[in-house]
């Protein structure tokens, strides 16, 4: 680590103008550029710089080690112990309609393994796993470390976003790169992710890396790159590591809205829902059990997440799960104590054929200004707004059927949301000749 006579010699201007300029960062550099951030030594704007210096730039594998070292060990690391039994955690890189973590914590948890959760609110186009769950009135994710620890060796998981402990330089820089667009550096994702996960005391992480044109990696190899950079970042600092390429050509499931994915993730747990999102749930369920030593292989663990569905002993755990973080647990039972939009309108397919393509991003995009996300730091979220998607890739459509439902609060932008729909659509005379395929590749 950096002396303290070390950082006072170096300037974060100075290092903006390496960086910029190509040149490898020293670990005292970035020591001092992560310690100083978080202390608030220096605003937002020079941070923002040297952040695209680092996306426009790269950075080595051994800028990215002291980078995720700097910003995990910028808080607390936690020490879970106490709690016997394996702690595994599941993370995605976002993508549109992506909600697997909202069946995955007590899934898994139902089967016996601790599941210890922090999570992240909306990156861009992206839906965020804490403004889904704070669309159930109540639910608490702002627990402290203590309550947190509580919770899960009570219910098995719990769910939560940052505390001031963990990764306090990653909290910051996270919300950063939501708005100047900076979000979709491998490295720098690779850096947040890894510092947060790291910091939860897991003995494992299950990856889920989207590719296609609703994730943050449009290509594969991308996807594969950044995959490889965080399974070697995680297997270097002791932990067992998978990661899932899945596809993001298409939103997942059929809702895209805070409250409307907590719909469908109670849906799966019933053992209904749209088959993807329930095909991904189950694979990402059994290499969770694999990895926590729970089951003997992959095929094993699915077997188990069926059941515990099938049984609804995994819905109850969900049920638990919100009444111990404050939650209305009546949800369960009752969807429409969830928020409910005001108007609904369908966006009606123009002419007929077969759905060939969705620009996922852009049906991200108008969940986005419909409320449903972020455009600055500081933009409240509408958890009632969003879109059931009605029609998706390889299916047919005839002029005038709805492609998606708007759920919408205000006239404002509907028009806006309603073009963006229109035009991610691809529709041709003849059904596309490419099958979907879920999970492109695993990196073990």
């Amino acid at each position: 680590m950096a002396t303290p006579s070390q950082r006072q010699t170096l300037r974060i201007l100075d290092i903006i103008r390496k960086k910029r300029d190509g040149g490898e960062l020293s670990a005292a550099e970035i020591e001092s550029v992560i310690s100083g951030y978080t202390r608030g030594d220096f605003p937002d704007y020079q941070m923002s710089a040297f952040l695209m210096a680092a996306l426009i730039r790269g950075m080595s594998r051994a800028e990215l080690g002291t980078l995720t070292e700097a910003m995990l060990h910028s808080g607390q690391v936690l020490d879970l112990s106490a709690l016997a039994g394996a702690k595994v955690d599941k993370h995605s890189t976002g993508g549109v309609g992506d909600k697997t973590s909202l069946v995955l914590a007590p899934l898994v948890a139902a089967g016996g393994v601790y599941v210890p959760m922090i999570s992240g609110r909306g990156l861009g186009h992206t839906g965020g796993t804490l403004d889904k769950l704070e669309a159930i009135p109540g639910f608490h994710v702002n627990l402290t470390l203590e309550q947190f620890r509580a919770t899960l060796g009570k219910v098995g998981c719990a769910m939560i976003g940052q505390t001031a402990e963990i990764a306090p330089a990653d909290k910051k820089i996270y919300a950063l790169r939501d708005v100047t667009a900076t979000v979709e550096s491998p490295y720098l994702i690779c850096a947040s992710i890894m510092s947060k996960k790291l910091a939860e005391g897991v003995d494992g992480l299950v990856l889920d890396v989207k590719v296609g044109s609703g994730a943050f990696m449009k290509q594969i190899q991308d996807a594969e790159f950044l995959a490889s950079l965080m399974v070697e970042t995680g297997k270097r600092m002791g932990k067992r590591m998978v990661a899932l390429i899945t596809d993001m050509d298409q939103p997942l499931g059929n809702y895209v809205g805070n409250a409307l994915e907590v719909i469908e993730c109670l849906d799966i747990l019933e053992g209904k829902g749209a088959l993807d999102l329930r095909e991904l749930c189950l694979v990402e369920a059994g290499w969770m059990y694999f990895i926590a030593g729970r089951c003997r292989a992959v095929e094993e663990g699915r077997a188990l997440a069926e059941k515990l569905i099938s049984n609804g002993i995994a819905l109850q755990k969900f049920r638990e799960m919100v009444r111990a973080q404050g939650g209305d647990e009546r949800i369960v039972d009752d969807r429409k104590r969830l928020p409910q939009a005001r108007s609904r309108v369908e966006v009606p397919a123009a002419t007929s054929g077969f759905i060939s393509a969705i620009d996922c991003e852009r049906v991200g995009v108008a969940s986005l200004v419909l409320g449903g996300g972020r455009e600055k730091k500081e933009d409240t979220v509408d958890p009632a707004v969003g879109l059931m998607v009605h029609k998706k890739i390889g299916e047919r459509v005839s002029a005038g059927e709805p492609l998606c439902t708007v759920h919408y609060n205000s006239d404002a932008r509907l028009a806006e949301a309603q073009e963006m729909i229109t035009h991610a659509y691809t529709i041709v005379p003849e059904p596309p000749a490419n099958q979907r395929v879920l999970v492109h590749k695993v990196i073990e």
